[in-house]
C-alpha cells in the first residue's frame, strides 16, 4: 500500500530518524490511536513545532489560498482539518493566511492535540503563535473524525482538509474510510471544498471518491514531485 512509502518530511531531523520512524509504523495498522500516542510522545517532538506526513503548508498554499478568497462570503472562514497531528497545515493557515480563518484542527490522538495547544499558546519558552488577520481563531480538539457529532455541526465548514487521514483510517479497512468522507461531506458547507491529501493513485481513489460523494463533483490535481513523489490533491465539491 501507497502508506509503507511515505516517509516524514521532518526537515529538523536526521534522515535516519526519519527512516527509523517510517519503518516503525510500516509494520502497523495506522488507524490505531495508540500507536500514534507512542509517535506523538516520541521526545525528539518536544524540540519541534510541527512536522509533516507528506509535505507541509508552504507546499499547498497557492492552492488553498485561491478557494479561501473565493469563499469569503462566510467571514470568517471556517477551516477543518481532520486528523491534523502535528501538521502544519492548520498554524500556516492561521499565520500566514491574509484572508480571515476560524481554523480547527482535530485529532483523536490527545498527544498530538496537547503538542498543538503548546505550540499555539508558546509553551516551554517559545513565542505564542500571532494571526496572519486580526480576526483569525486556531484552535485544536480532541475528536473522533468519523463521528465529529461533539465538535462540529452540519454544513458549518467551508474548507475541510484531510491530509494522509484517508490513507490511514483505510488501513482498518475501507467502510471506517467512508465513514470519515461522510463526516467530512457532513460538516462542509453546501459550496464547500472537501480536499484529500495523498500520494494514492487517482485510479484507486476517484472511483472510491465518486460512490461516497454524495452527488457533489469530484476532482484531482496533482502536486509535487516533492522528494521525488508526486502527491493528489482530490477535491470534492458542491454547485458554486
Amino acid at each position: 500500500m501507497a502508506a509503507l512509502r511515505r516517509t516524514l518530511h521532518l526537515a529538523t531531523l536526521a534522515a535516519g530518524t526519519r527512516r527509523s520512524l517510517a519503518g516503525s509504523l510500516a509494520g502497523n495498522c495506522l488507524a490505531d490511536r495508540c500507536l500514534w500516542d507512542k509517535v506523538y510522545a516520541q521526545p525528539w517532538l518536544g524540540s519541534v513545532p510541527t512536522f509533516d506526513w507528506f509535505f507541509g503548508y508552504e507546499e499547498v498554499q497557492e492552492l488553498l489560498l485561491p478557494l479561501l478568497q473565493r469563499a469569503q462570503a462566510a467571514c470568517p472562514l471556517r477551516v477543518l482539518d481532520v486528523g491534523c497531528g502535528t501538521s502544519s497545515l492548520c498554524t500556516g493557515l492561521y499565520t500566514k493566511c491574509p484572508h480571515p480563518v476560524d481554523v480547527l484542527g482535530v485529532d483523536f490522538s490527545p498527544v498530538a492535540v496537547a503538542h498543538m495547544n503548546n505550540v499555539l499558546e508558546g509553551g516551554q519558552g517559545q513565542t505564542p503563535l500571532c494571526p496572519g488577520h486580526h480576526t483569525s481563531h486556531l484552535h485544536f480538539m480532541q475528536a473522533d473524525a468519523q463521528n465529529l457529532e461533539p465538535v462540529a455541526s452540519s454544513g458549518s465548514f467551508q474548507l475541510v482538509l484531510d491530509k494522509g487521514t484517508w490513507d490511514a483510517v483505510a488501513r482498518g479497512g475501507l467502510p471506517g474510510a467512508y465513514q470519515l468522507l461522510s463526516e467530512c461531506l457532513r460538516v462542509l458547507s453546501t459550496q464547500g471544498t472537501l480536499i484529500q491529501f495523498s500520494d494514492e493513485d487517482p485510479d484507486v481513489r476517484l472511483p472510491c471518491l465518486e460512490q461516497g460523494s454524495q452527488g457533489r463533483t469530484v476532482t484531482m490535481q496533482e502536486i509535487g514531485p516533492f522528494r521525488g513523489i508526486t502527491y493528489f490533491a482530490y477535491l470534492v465539491q458542491g454547485s458554486h
